[in-house]
């Protein structure tokens, strides 16, 4: 006897394969019925025995494609079917939860397609199917079919359509499916195809640089090898010192140039294909890798057969380019040609990176997958993030939507790439935000948009405190826990500039127990630029505590300016920031002078350390306004007079701040027994490995699928405005 059952799956299927997989399924147990997108969520209308229903349901979840997540699946008895078979059905629009997949790496049928000289397909440089290629960044709206892709514009040749049609065929419903008769095609100037490809070769054979319509938005591309090459790159990004990561053509030649351990290799070969930060094996500093992950750069890898510098194709401080008139008026000046083509990106993702195995910059790969949110938002709401690393977030019932890495937001330019991924993420949902998270800081260009909402419509969140409930939620913390948030800057509830903060929180609150000592930053936004000044902010002008100071091993007339600055409180706010001490203790050790980029000082210094260890330095905790601090002096002054090589002094400092925070915590947590760590100062993997050993008796957690620097910062504002919003923290 056979019923009928209205099925509802939840989650991330919707541009993964998923109908096809549900017709395969369907057609295997002997079911009729049919298929459909709604909105973001797919319904089915199965009929058949009971017992080839159950089946059908549990191989839903458990047979799901790759790169599909079934969140939930929801099953009605009734309703009707009239045909024999099973069929996919043009999509419908109903209301729900929307997940839109991110872009994935060109799978290895696709790859042996590009490469065979026999197949239709053979060197085209947008080959993909169910299992591989782009997603977000062409989706113009849902339920996910051609029609709202920009891949409309390209209307299938009988071959591609009848793949499309086929249920035996991979490309069955692969809405971005094309090939040379009528997809997309590559232009270098006035060549098109094959021959535009092989000039754009040429120029980097030569020693140039290229600018290359990417995925998410243009590289920019030059040979590895290639000393002026690369020393020209640096000069076109202003990147004097920053690490560039590079594109190798398989596992053997990343191993060639680092050390690929089992993790590495399954996270480089993953349908994210992100960067990945590994030891290099030709210098001091890591390196970053990462695999080809579109048939172009297949291509390009091939051909050209070395590394190659892969960046992101934007002028400094500028959002990564999508536009093509935008890169040939911008980028084209700057470079030896452009390689584009004539697919629209719709929405802007730079690549993603992961270093020891935690996400550092959420983009291509990993964003817009959804995060939960541990009280589900009554309203949408929108965070709207911080300034550096800047991302946006969208919370939606139990869900956050993280938007891609936006930048900093600097100027007018990326303002506008913000504006428009908050834009793209409520127009993906369906949804009008009726309030807006944002950062306490009021010059922050994401809390000035934060204006344009009524002032009841307005939720501010405390920068630290946004760092650790990121944490706890992406962990399911439930409950009270400790969140010890150390970064750069951020303005605390006080007015202050905070940075090396121990907070007893939930998710809709949180008390301040502790903190690093304050100290100024003369000149502002210099001192961050330069952690020789911090040294002497710390010899002059330290707040909390007296005694014996640090000595002035280089004394300059900068020495005699800074102090007069600190002395008289001159353009010197005052800062707990565990940044700026890593910045000093950088500097001190000779390390680091000036950042050429944010968080260089502090990089050097854990390189530096990354081969040694040794004790702690001298510490001290005080009480203080009711707060436990610490006194960062002594620690300063026994780094220098210890008389320790630089590595082993940069491993006892980094061992010091674990004892401290250790020593903070347990002094702070009364019951609580989970701690959440936030803040860029943890992107430090020795730190974080030391202070689990220093916390044995707490369990320890650190973000891993979002960032703990402020990149995680949007996600932090909606989980606590959802939270106060829904009254409840859990």
């Amino acid at each position: 006897m056979s019923t009928t059952e209205r099925i509802e799956v939840h989650g991330a299927v919707q541009g993964v394969g998923f109908r096809p997989h549900v017709h395969r399924l369907a057609t295997e147990l002997g079911i009729s019925g049919d298929v459909r997108n709604a909105g973001g969520h797919v319904v089915i209308t199965a009929c058949g025995p009971a017992e080839a229903l159950a089946e059908f349901r549990r191989a839903l979840h458990d047979r799901a494609p790759r790169n599909a997540r079934v969140e939930r699946i929801t099953v009605t008895p009734g309703g009707t079917t009239a045909q024999d078979g099973f069929a996919v059905l043009d999509s419908g629009f109903e209301a729900g939860p929307r997940t839109v997949v991110p872009d994935l790496a060109t799978c290895d049928a696709c790859v042996a397609e590009l490469f065979d000289p026999g197949d239709r397909r053979y060197r085209y440089p947008f080959v993909n199917c169910t299992d591989c290629g782009p997603r977000a960044t062409i989706v113009a709206s849902l339920p996910y079919d051609r029609t709202r892709t920009t891949m409309a514009a390209f209307p299938l040749c009988p071959s591609c359509a009848a793949e499309y049609r086929d249920p035996a065929d991979r490309r069955f419903h692969a809405e971005p499916v094309a090939c040379p008769a009528c997809g997309p095609r590559l232009r270098w100037g006035d060549a098109t195809g094959e021959e535009a490809l092989e000039l754009a070769v040429a120029a980097v054979r030569r020693g140039g640089v290229v600018a290359v319509k990417g995925v998410g938005g243009y590289q920019l591309v030059c040979a590895a090898a290639d000393e002026d090459a690369v020393i020209r790159l640096r000069e076109l990004k202003h990147r004097p010192r920053k690490p560039l990561a590079v594109m190798v053509r398989d596992l053997g030649q990343a191993r060639e140039l680092s050390v690929v351990d089992a993790e590495a290799a399954a996270l480089l070969r993953s349908p994210a294909a992100p960067i990945v930060v590994l030891p290099s094996r030709t210098a001091d500093l890591d390196v970053g890798l990462f695999l080809p992950y579109s048939p172009l750069h297949h291509l390009l890898l091939h051909d050209l057969a070395q590394p190659l510098v892969v960046t992101s194709g934007n002028r400094s401080g500028e959002p990564i380019t999508i536009l093509d008139e935008h890169a040939h008026a911008v980028l084209g000046p700057l470079v030896d040609g452009v390689l584009s083509h004539d697919r629209p990106i719709l929405a802007r993702y730079d690549d993603s990176v992961v270093r020891a195995g935690r996400v550092v910059r959420r983009a291509r790969g990993f964003a817009p997958a959804p995060m939960p949110l541990p009280a589900a938002s009554p309203v949408p709401v929108l965070a709207l993030g911080a300034q550096l690393k800047h991302t946006a977030a969208l919370a939606v019932g139990d869900r956050a939507i993280l938007g891609p890495h936006t930048g900093d937001l600097e100027n007018a330019d990326t303002l506008a790439a913000f504006e428009h991924t908050a834009e793209t993420l409520c127009r993906w949902q369906g949804v009008a935000p009726e309030h807006c998270a944002h950062d306490l800081h009021p010059r922050y260009l994401s809390s000035r948009h934060a204006r344009r909402w009524p002032r009841d419509r307005r939720i501010p969140v405390q920068h630290h405190h946004a760092h650790v409930a990121a944490t706890a939620a992406e962990h399911g913390v439930r409950g009270p826990f400790v969140g010890v948030a150390y970064d750069g800057l951020g303005l605390g509830d006080d007015g202050t500039l905070w940075g090396g903060e121990v907070l007893l929180a939930t998710y809709r609150g949180y008390r301040r127990v502790a903190r690093f000592g304050l100290v100024p930053l003369p000149g502002g936004e210099v001192a961050v630029r330069r952690p020789s000044r911090m040294v002497l902010a710390y010899l002059h002008g330290a707040e909390d505590f007296g005694g014996p100071s640090i000595p002035d091993l280089r004394p300059t007339a900068e020495s005699a300016l800074v102090r007069r600055m600190v002395e008289r409180r001159m353009n010197s706010p005052l800062t707990s920031s565990a940044g700026r001490l890593f910045d000093a203790a950088s500097a001190l050790l000779g390390l680091c002078d000036e950042n050429s980029y944010e968080g260089e000082a502090a990089v050097l210094l854990e390189a530096a350390a990354a081969a040694h260890s040794g004790p702690a330095l001298d510490w001290t905790l005080h009480r203080r306004d009711g707060l436990w601090v610490y006194d960062p002096l002594p620690t300063l002054r026994d780094l220098v007079t210890c008389g320790d090589p630089a590595g082993v002094a940069a491993a006892r400092f980094h061992t010091t701040i674990a004892e401290v925070t250790a020593a903070l915590v347990r002094e702070t947590a009364g019951t609580v027994r989970t701690v959440c760590v936030g803040g860029g100062v943890f992107q430090n993997r020795g730190l974080v490995d030391a202070l689990r050993r220093e916390l044995g008796e707490f369990a320890v957690l650190a973000g891993e699928r979002v960032p703990v620097n402020d990149g995680g910062i949007s996600y932090g504002q909606a989980v606590v405005a959802a939270a106060r919003l829904a009254g409840r923290d859990c």
